[in-house]
Parts: C-alpha cells; sequence; structure tokens
C-alpha cells in the first residue's frame, strides 16, 4: 500500500480529513526547506506538498512566483528537490511528499530517470500543472511502475465526461482547484465546492482534495466538511515571505497557522444556526 493510501484510510478510520501544506523547496533558502517539513508534520500536517521552482509557473499568484524566484536564487533545481525529500525520509518514513510543479524540469530529466530517482528519494506522488493526462501515458507507465501516484488538477469548469476520464488514471488523491484563478485567488465559495465536489465523487473512490483560496483556520474548516483533504498553498508560502529575512522565525510562524487549521478541521464542521442557515450566511 502506498504511503498516500495508507494516509488517507487511516485520516478516514478516525474520521478526520487530511490537512496538505505545500511549501516551494528552496524558498527562501534551501537549507530552510528540511526543517520546515518536519515543523510541518509536527504541527499537524498529514501530507506534504513540496512545489518544484520553475521560472514560468503559470498557475500561480505572485506569492509563489516570487516564492519560486526566490528559490531559483540559490539555483534549487529538481534534483535538489530529491535531496531534500531524500533527507527528509532520514528521519521520517511515514509521511507522504507530493512534488507539485511543471513538466519541463522532468521532462529534461527524463520520465524513467526520474521515477526512479524520485523513488529512490522517497517521494510518493507527483502533480505536473501542465501535463494533462491525455498526453501523460509514459510518465505515467514510468511513475507507476515505481508505486508514485500520478495526481491530476480538475477544474470548477471540468465537465463530467472529462472528470471520468482524470478520475481513472490518477492515484493518491485528485486536487480539485477550487477557483477559476491562481493561486491565493480570494472569494472562495464553499458551497459551490460541495456541489463540484459531489460531482467528482460519482466518479471516484478517490480521495479529493481541495486547493487554491484556503486562506485561515476557518476556511479550513468549510472546506474540510466537504472534501477529503484541505490543501493550503499561498497562506503558508506568505508565512515564509514575511519571515524570509529571519529564517529562524519560519517554522514556527507557518507551524502556527497550520496547528490553528488542524484544530478547527477536527473540531469538525462549523455550527451555523437556523437564522444563518435561512438567509444563506457562511455559504
Amino acid at each position: 500500500m502506498s504511503r498516500i493510501k495508507g494516509c488517507f484510510e487511516a485520516l478516514k478510520a478516525e474520521n478526520k480529513k487530511a490537512l496538505i501544506p505545500f511549501v516551494t523547496a528552496g524558498d527562501p533558502s534551501p537549507e530552510v526547506t528540511v526543517p520546515l517539513m518536519h515543523a510541518m508534520v509536527e504541527a499537524g500536517a498529514d501530507l506534504l506538498e513540496l512545489g518544484v521552482p520553475f521560472s514560468d509557473p503559470m498557475a500561480e499568484g505572485p506569492t509563489i512566483q516570487k516564492a519560486c524566484e526566490r528559490a531559483l536564487a540559490h539555483g534549487t533545481s529538481l534534483r535538489d528537490v530529491l535531496a531534500m525529500v531524500s533527507e527528509f525520509r532520514q528521519t521520517n518514513t511515514t509521511t507522504p511528499v507530493v512534488l507539485m510543479g511543471y513538466m519541463n524540469p522532468v521532462e529534461i530529466m527524463g520520465y524513467q530517470p526520474f521515477a526512479t530517482a524520485a523513488a529512490a528519494a522517497g517521494v510518493d506522488g507527483l502533480l505536473t500543472v501542465d501535463m494533462p493526462p491525455e498526453e501523460a501515458g509514459d510518465l505515467i507507465v514510468a511513475l507507476k511502475a515505481v508505486e508514485i501516484d500520478p495526481i491530476f488538477l480538475l477544474a470548477p469548469t471540468t465537465v463530467s465526461e472529462r472528470i471520468a476520464k482524470i478520475c481513472a488514471e490518477a492515484g493518491g488523491f485528485v486536487y480539485y482547484v477550487s477557483l477559476k484563478g491562481v493561486t491565493g485567488a480570494a472569494n472562495l465559495d464553499v458551497a459551490a465546492v460541495e456541489a463540484k465536489v459531489a460531482q467528482i465523487r460519482r466518479h471516484t473512490e478517490v480521495p479529493i482534495g481541495v486547493g487554491f483560496g484556503i486562506r485561515d483556520a476557518e476556511t479550513a474548516q468549510r472546506v474540510a466538511a466537504v472534501a477529503d483533504a484541505v490543501v493550503v498553498g499561498s497562506a503558508v508560502v506568505n508565512r515564509v515571505a514575511e519571515n524570509a529575512e529571519s529564517p529562524e522565525k519560519i517554522n514556527e510562524a507557518v507551524a502556527a497557522l497550520l496547528r490553528e487549521m488542524r484544530a478547527a478541521m477536527d473540531a469538525g464542521p462549523p455550527q451555523v444556526g437556523w437564522f444563518a442557515r435561512l438567509f444563506g450566511a457562511g455559504n
């Protein structure tokens, strides 16, 4: 059983949802990343999403674009990211790690060499923003051969027929992008998220994670009520950016946010009174 599948099954048995924070590897400097990964786990993260810095991160808003710039200023490469995962695995062999990024670095390394190196480092999943499943056949074969889960994105505009096709290829979990926009966008409509998650569930038994627009504990709690996992990116990366000049403060700044989210998620769905339900508050 893969680490990702085992993690979701263990959480389900405890009636809990997964908290998945995202950070860009090498931001604000390479030596920060591995200690931060451990700090996030200690603060309640169930899976880790580690961004591979890229020069043209087309799906990202300004926050993560700048994180990529800070990481690339130190020359952080895909091989460096794999080395970070390997270092993390020296003391943590249980927490799943998913790499998220863009196809160019993987294409340059080659599908098979990448898959072999990623598996040896301890990577559990790969999400490539700009690689649709229709074009990912060879990559999927290479990943599955070494038991790395291929993870794909679904959007608010994805129709049922394509949802079914994407879910048929997905492993680990599917990532629902909750907003028509880039990372860090605002105005998350949880009612719309709930409706789309229900549509996705008709096509798959793979867990569904929701990301984009989750900024605080309250939003995390509301999304956790309708999804299997809450993915938090820009809110975490903002904490990193705010302390980039004082890196010794980064771990606690990020951990404080994750502890708040973990506590809210574990408390269960937010309680809404009859007046709020009647007039639509909280939707």
